[in-house]
């Protein structure tokens, strides 16, 4: 019974969010379009369980390049509002529309110059009609028995959320440097502080293939470090090229086989490289703008240094550094 009920909570609570799909208008536009434009912040303002999902969202926004705070109605009208300027949104969030101490804020904020964006699940409300732009978040039932505990409604609120800050995301082309700038506490941030010297794999844990090798012994190197590729190397130790699993299925889905054929035949000339110095973040940029996963790392003169994996500069599983 217990587990049957919680099933049955997930699905109302998964349903009500698979039904703002088709409320995404030309009104979440125009709001994305705004926010992205403006000059000031977005202020987010909500009372209850309304407030408690405005703050993530604000959070949310704050770490992805989105300037927010969060501004309690009731604190507003005994003196935070001043912290709002007419360059600023606001974003009011309410499932009912009715909540009395935000709409009695709204009046003020519209005085201070700022357009106003509702989240809501009622369209005929006092909130959306004194809104600027509306945002339709309202969910055909809670997963709570009694119909009275914010549960599909606040779930449905914090997704509408995360579809703002995402699309915002996008619309700033916010990279993966500009997270580790406002996160430099953060486990992924100081992952991103390092060098490439700092964590990539180094001597014994590089995976080589000499130059002219059969195919056959490259699959085994390449199999045998489980990295998905490894280096083409010549006498001097400078890097050849490289051999990734994408490169081997290409291979095999011309040729058929790769009987017969050596590293040379299968090898990406010319890869992206970096060095020992290049900042972490900036070889994640990389990785990112070529989708790979994989960087050898060489020196000036093109010699092999370390190889570096997506998973060293994210720190999935053990970190390492130079693989110890």
């Amino acid at each position: 019974m217990i587990i049957k009920q919680a099933v049955e909570v997930l699905k109302i609570e998964a349903q009500g969010i698979l039904e703002l799909i088709d409320r995404i208008d030309k009104s979440f536009t125009e709001m994305v379009e705004l926010i992205y434009n403006s000059k000031g912040r977005l202020i987010v303002g909500g009372i209850g369980k309304s407030g408690i999902v405005g703050r993530k969202i604000v959070a949310t926004l704050n770490s992805t390049g989105t300037r927010s705070i969060f501004l309690h109605p009731v604190e507003a009208m005994h003196g935070d509002l001043g912290m709002v300027s007419h360059e600023d949104i606001f974003l009011a969030l309410s499932n009912s529309g009715e909540t009395d101490e935000l709409n009695i804020l709204i009046p003020s904020i519209r005085n201070v110059g700022c357009t106003v964006i509702a989240f809501t699940g009622n369209k005929d409300s006092t909130l959306a009609k004194n809104s600027d732009i509306i945002i339709d978040v309202g969910v055909d039932k809670e997963a709570c028995p009694l119909g009275l505990a914010p549960t599909a409604s606040t779930t449905a609120l914090l997704a509408m959320g995360d579809a703002l800050a995402v699309v915002l995301i996008n619309k700033k082309h916010f990279q993966t440097s500009d997270f580790k700038k406002i996160h430099p506490g953060g486990a992924i941030g100081q992952h991103l502080s390092g060098k490439v010297g700092d964590i990539m794999l180094a001597g014994d844990l590089i995976p080589l293939v000499a130059k002219g090798a059969s195919m056959e012994e490259a699959i085994k190197i390449v199999d045998r470090f489980k990295l998905g590729a490894a280096l083409i190397f010549t006498a001097n130790e400078t890097l050849s090229g490289i051999i990734t699993d994408g490169d081997i299925r290409r291979f095999i889905v011309r040729h058929t086989t790769i009987a017969g054929s050596t590293a040379e035949d299968v090898m990406t000339i010319n890869p992206q490289t970096t060095s020992t110095d290049t900042p972490a973040y900036d070889a994640l940029n990389i990785m990112e703008k070529y989708q790979i996963t994989v960087l050898p790392v060489t020196d000036n003169s093109g010699k092999i240094r370390g190889i570096l994996h997506l998973h060293d500069i994210l720190g999935k599983g053990e970190f390492k550094f130079n693989g110890k």
